[in-house]
């Protein structure tokens, strides 16, 4: 097939453009070039989505037989991509987000839960929101129709050349050593998502020519959040790190050390009334198409060996920044601060 990539160089766009050239697939992709270098094989187009003269640039004598978008973040984005590509391409992949829907993080979803009531023409420009990602949805509808279209709704994912910095973060910081602050209940199950079987199972949807929605993450009770921690550290090499669980309680407790859910200690979701449903979004449609995920052992392991060995472009340092020529995106607690919660609750 001719599988166009908007996007295609960085992370999923990556894992997608690796697996379709596996697959003897023709790839094109298209994007500014201001991350990570698109891989050999492929025909790249540079150009921003956002500029009409460079979609028309890339529309220019070519035509696909599919498209996969997964850089659109606003509305007009995908309305201006889908509007250009309905005469150019038969089908349309657009990877949305659990975020798209209304009951998420507090409520467990499914693909027929409310999205979140974002129109198709919202005005270019909005300040980043979960809603959005529900606009570009209907975008892409409006565009392709749903007889054309296939919605991947993504949990979390992870795995190598990783982009937020999450998985990252924890495995720098098991490798750094000492006492390692850990938060809350090791018991509360997670569901996270290796971006190379995300990537598998939508190309599987996109050959067999699916259309439709689906919530696209690992099963519930798959894994841990303490066999998460103990996989980092497991992989990470480091025997002389100790964990020291801290309570949600203690770590939510208003002052100057109050810590910041999710990002500064990454992915820590304490048991709270609207995150009750972070780790429970229903997969069981897309398992039921052929959805596999590997161990999270076999990812943190991929992971820990791209960091060793990944070049400048694709770093991620410490703090969790999102490459370096991208604004910064902190990931992560103050070492200072870490010290000063683990002096008084370990």
């Amino acid at each position: 097939m001719k599988i166009l990539l908007l996007g295609g160089s960085s992370f999923l766009g990556r894992a997608y453009a690796s697996d379709a050239l596996a697959r003897g697939h023709e790839v094109t992709t298209f994007n500014r070039g201001r991350t990570t270098a698109d891989l050999p094989g492929v025909e790249t187009v540079r150009g921003d989505r956002d500029h009409a003269d460079d979609l028309a640039r890339l529309v220019e004598g070519r035509s696909w037989d599919a498209v996969v978008d997964t850089s659109a973040q606003q509305p007009a984005q995908a309305a201006a991509s889908a509007a250009l590509l309905r005469g150019r391409a038969d089908h349309y992949t657009f990877v949305s987000s659990v975020h798209a829907f209304a009951d998420w993080p507090a409520g467990t979803v499914t693909e027929d839960s409310p999205l979140h009531p974002c129109p198709a023409d919202t005005p270019p420009g909005q300040p980043p929101g979960n809603p959005l990602k529900a606009g570009c949805e209907r975008a892409v509808l409006d565009g392709f129709g749903a007889e054309r279209s296939l919605i991947l709704n993504s949990g979390l994912l992870i795995g190598p050349h990783e982009n937020g910095g999450r998985l990252p973060w924890w495995l720098e910081r098991m490798a750094r050593g000492g006492r390692v602050l850990a938060p809350g209940d090791r018991r509360r199950t997670m569901q996270v998502i290796d971006v190379r079987d995300f990537a598998a199972f939508g190309l599987d949807l996109l050959t067999a020519g699916t259309t439709g929605r689906y919530v696209t993450t690992a099963p519930p009770g798959l894994l841990t959040f303490g066999q998460w921690l103990e996989t980092c550290r497991e992989v990470a090499g480091a025997a002389d790190t100790e964990l020291v669980w801290v309570d949600d309680a203690a770590l939510l407790a208003e002052g100057p050390d109050q810590v910041e859910p999710w990002s500064e200690l990454p992915l820590w979701a304490p048991d709270v009334p609207e995150l009750t449903g972070v780790w429970l979004a229903d997969t069981g449609r897309a398992r039921a198409a052929g959805l596999r995920c590997r161990p999270f052992a076999e990812t943190a392991r991929d992971t820990w060996e791209w960091l060793r060995n990944r070049g400048p472009a694709e770093d991620t340092d410490a703090e969790g920044r999102k490459g370096r020529k991208e604004a910064a995106v902190r990931q992560g607690i103050e070492p200072a601060k870490e010290q000063r919660l683990l002096a008084a609750f370990g």
